[in-house]
C-alpha cells in the first residue's frame, strides 16, 4: 500500500462524504449492464464505501504530523481512483477475484433507478455494448469534467491497457448520442442514489420459507429415527412433480426429422440443437434459475406472459454459446423461455407466450439481441433465410448465412423510438421443399422473443384468411404501413396482417387510394386494427395517412363484420371532400350532421368544408351498421 498519513485518510474521508453522489454514480456507471439494476446499485455503494484507505502509514519517530486544512482535492482524487479501480475489476477477468460488497445489503426489497425516455434508454444500450474501460472514460469526461490528460493519467493508473483508445470509443459514443451523454447521465436513470423500492416475489419468497421449514423437519425426523435403537431410515419419498421439472434428465427431446412425420408443425417439432444440448450442470442450472430466480436475475416477460416456474418437464430446443453468451432455451407448450448466462454475471430469463402457435409463427425465435442487431435460431424446416427492406419493396433480398445449428447471422434491428425510420429489416423464411408447397413466410423482430409474422390480403379474398406477405402487392404495401409497427413494440404480437379493402377513385381525376386495414392479433387473443388512407404517392415508401384505429376488437378480424374508414382530402383545385370507403360486409354508406349524403356502395366521395362535422355510418345487408373508426 502507498505511504499515506494520518491526514491523508482523514481527508479522502471527508471527500467521500461530502461527492458520495458523485462518486456512485461514476462506480454504476462502470460496473458491468449484466449484474441487473438492484444488483448494480448496491454494487456500486458498496464499491465506494470500501474506496476508503484501510489505515493511514504509521508515523516516523520525531516527525511532524502533516498539517490540516480544509482542501479534500487531493482526498478525493484517491477515493475516485480507487473507486475505479474496483468497478473496472468487475469486468476484468485478468484482475485478481473481487469481493462482493457486504454492505450495503437489502433483504425483501428491489432498489433500482428511476425509467428514462427513449434517448436514455438508447444511451443505456450503447453503454452495455461497450467495454468498461470505456464507460470509465466516459464518466471521466463527463461526469468528472476531467481534461483528456488527466482522464488519461486516471485510466492508466487505475489499469487500462490502452487509455487513448477508451478515450476516442467514449468520443465516438457521445458523438452517436443526439440528445448529449453529458446531460443524459445526469438524468434519473442513471443515479444509483435516487431509487424506486419494490418487493421480491413475495409468493416466491414465502414457498421458500415453507420449503426450508419442511426440510428443516424431515432433516429433524430423520435424525431421530436414526439414534433410536435399530432405528432404520425410511424409504426415499418418490419425487414431485415440481422435482421432475428441474431434472435435467427428463427433459423432453424432440427427435430430428419428427416435423417431416407430424400434422403439427409448431415447436412441439423442433428438436434439441447446440454444443451444449448435452451439458446437464449448465440445463440444472437453468432450470433451477427459472424455478427460483436468484436475487439480482433480471426477468422479462411479454405482455400477457406468465413467468411462473415449470410444472412438468419442458421441452429443449438449444443450449449453446452466442456472442459470449450461454444461451438455453427450453419450450413448456404455452411459453418460450430462454435462459442467458453472461460469463461471471447475473443470469437473464425472457418468457414469451407462444401457445397455438403454427408453421408461420413458429418459424423463429430470438436467441441473442445486442445493440442494434439480434439472432435467430430458425424452425429445422426452414431452408433458407434472406433479409429485405420493407422500406425498399423492389428492392432483392440478401441472402444469410445459417450455421449447422441454425443460428444465423447477425440482423440489423428496426428503428425503436421515435427517431428517423429510414429502413425496416425484414427476415424471409423460406420453406422446405419436403413440406407440402408453402410460401416462404416474412417476420420482423418487435422486442419479443418469437418474430412477428407479416401477412398480406387483398379485397375480395378478406381478412379472413391472409397470405403470406410475399409477393410485389404485399411488398409495396408494406413499404407505406412498416414504420406504424413501431407502437406495437413489446407488445405481445403474433402477427400483423395489411388488408386491402377498398380501391377509390379520388374526385377531379386525383388517382385511385387504396384503403388499407391493419390489425394486429396478440398472443393473449385481444387485437388491434387500424385503417390508413393511401393515395397517389411520389414514393414507394411514403407512408399513409391513419384514418382511424380501435383496440380490443375483432374489426378487420376473421370474425369481424365490417371495416369503414373516412377522411378529408383537398384536390388540387383546393376543394375539400369527405371521402369514405367500406370493407367485408359493408354495402352502403351514409353520411349526418353537418353534411350529408348517401350512396348504395361501399364508397363514398362528398364536397365538404374541411372542418364541417359529419358522422360516417356503413350499412349491412342484414339491416346492421357500423360506424367509421376514429382516429
Amino acid at each position: 500500500m502507498d505511504e499515506r498519513t494520518r491526514a491523508d485518510v482523514e481527508r479522502a474521508e471527508a471527500a467521500l462524504v461530502e461527492h458520495y453522489p458523485h462518486l456512485v454514480r461514476l462506480a454504476h456507471l462502470v460496473l458491468p449492464p449484466s449484474m441487473g439494476r438492484h444488483r448494480k446499485v448496491l454494487t456500486a455503494h458498496g464499491l465506494v464505501q470500501r474506496a476508503l484507505p484501510w489505515r493511514a502509514a504509521r508515523r516516523a519517530a520525531g516527525a511532524l504530523p502533516a498539517q490540516r486544512g480544509p482542501d479534500t482535492a487531493a482526498g478525493y482524487d484517491l477515493v475516485r481512483q480507487r473507486t475505479l479501480e474496483l468497478a473496472l475489476a468487475y469486468e476484468d477477468r485478468r484482475r485478481p477475484a473481487v469481493l462482493l460488497p457486504t454492505v450495503p445489503f437489502v433483504w425483501g426489497l428491489r432498489l433500482f433507478p428511476r425509467a428514462g425516455g427513449a434517448d436514455e434508454l438508447a444511451l443505456d444500450q450503447a453503454l452495455s455494448a461497450v467495454p468498461a474501460a470505456v464507460r470509465a472514460a466516459l464518466g471521466l469526461w463527463q461526469l468528472e469534467g476531467l481534461e483528456p490528460e488527466a482522464a488519461r493519467a486516471v485510466l492508466a493508473r487505475a489499469g487500462v491497457a490502452d487509455p487513448d483508445a477508451a478515450l476516442r470509443a467514449a468520443g465516438q459514443l457521445d458523438r452517436r448520442t443526439g440528445a448529449g451523454a453529458a446531460a443524459l447521465l445526469a438524468a434519473g436513470e442513471f443515479d444509483p442514489c435516487t431509487v424506486h423500492v419494490r418487493p421480491t416475489d413475495l409468493l416466491r419468497r414465502r414457498q421458500r420459507a415453507r420449503a426450508a421449514a419442511a426440510l428443516a423437519a424431515v432433516l429433524a425426523a430423520g435424525a431421530v429415527v436414526a439414534a433410536l435403537p435399530g432405528g432404520q431410515p425410511a424409504a426415499r419419498p418418490a419425487p414431485t412433480a415440481a422435482q421432475q421439472a428441474l431434472d435435467p434428465g427428463r427433459l423432453l427431446r424432440t427427435p430430428n426429422e419428427e416435423w417431416v412425420r407430424t400434422s403439427r408443425v409448431d415447436f412441439t417439432a423442433w428438436p434439441p440443437r447446440g454444443r451444449q444440448a448435452g451439458d446437464r450442470r449448465l440445463l440444472g442450472r437453468a432450470l433451477r434459475v427459472w424455478a427460483a430466480p436468484p436475487p439480482g436475475t433480471r426477468i422479462v416477460a411479454a405482455a400477457g406472459t406468465s413467468t411462473r416456474p415449470p410444472a412438468e418437464p419442458p421441452r429443449l430446443l438449444y443450449a449453446g454459446l452466442i456472442d459470449n453468451v450461454m444461451v438455453v432455451v427450453f419450450h413448456d407448450g404455452e411459453r418460450l423461455v430462454r435462459y442467458a448466462e453472461p460469463e461471471g454475471a447475473t443470469p437473464t430469463l425472457h418468457f414469451a407466450r407462444t401457445d397455438n402457435a403454427d408453421l408461420a409463427t413458429a418459424g423463429a425465435l430470438v436467441i441473442g439481441r445486442g445493440n442494434g442487431w439480434q439472432r435467430y435460431l430458425i424452425a429445422p424446416w426452414v431452408a433458407g433465410v434472406a433479409v429485405r427492406d420493407l422500406l425498399a419493396p423492389d428492392a432483392p433480398p440478401h441472402g444469410l448465412h445459417l450455421a449447422p445449428d441454425g443460428v444465423t447471422d447477425r440482423i440489423p434491428l428496426p428503428p425503436a423510438g421515435g427517431g428517423p425510420c429510414g429502413h425496416w429489416p425484414a427476415t424471409e423464411l423460406r420453406t422446405s421443399a419436403r413440406l407440402e408447397s408453402h410460401p416462404a413466410v416474412l417476420v420482423t423482430d418487435l422486442g419479443d422473443l418469437a418474430p412477428v409474422h407479416l401477412a398480406y390480403a387483398a379485397a375480395p379474398a378478406g381478412p379472413a384468411a391472409p397470405g403470406e406477405a410475399n409477393g410485389a402487392p404485399a411488398l409495396h404495401s408494406w413499404a407505406r404501413t412498416a414504420c406504424t409497427l413501431r407502437s406495437l413494440r413489446g407488445t405481445g404480437v403474433r402477427s400483423v396482417s395489411n388488408w386491402v379493402y377498398a380501391r377509390q377513385p379520388l374526385p377531379e381525376g386525383g388517382g385511385t387510394a387504396e384503403w388499407v386495414c391493419n390489425r394486429a392479433e396478440t398472443w393473449r387473443g385481444p387485437g388491434r386494427a387500424m385503417v390508413q388512407f393511401e393515395p397517389p404517392a411520389a414514393g414507394p415508401a411514403d407512408p399513409g395517412r391513419i384514418a382511424g384505429r380501435a383496440t380490443g376488437t375483432a374489426v378487420c378480424g376473421p370474425y369481424g363484420r365490417g371495416v369503414l374508414g373516412g377522411v378529408r382530402w383537398q384536390a388540387e383545385s383546393g376543394t375539400w371532400y369527405l371521402l369514405a370507403a367500406g370493407g367485408g360486409r359493408v354495402d352502403g354508406i351514409d353520411v349526418t350532421g353537418g353534411v350529408r349524403a348517401g350512396a348504395d356502395a361501399p364508397t363514398l366521395a362528398v364536397p365538404a368544408a374541411r372542418d364541417a362535422p359529419a358522422e360516417v355510418t356503413g350499412r349491412l345487408p342484414d339491416g346492421g351498421t357500423v360506424r367509421a373508426l376514429q382516429p
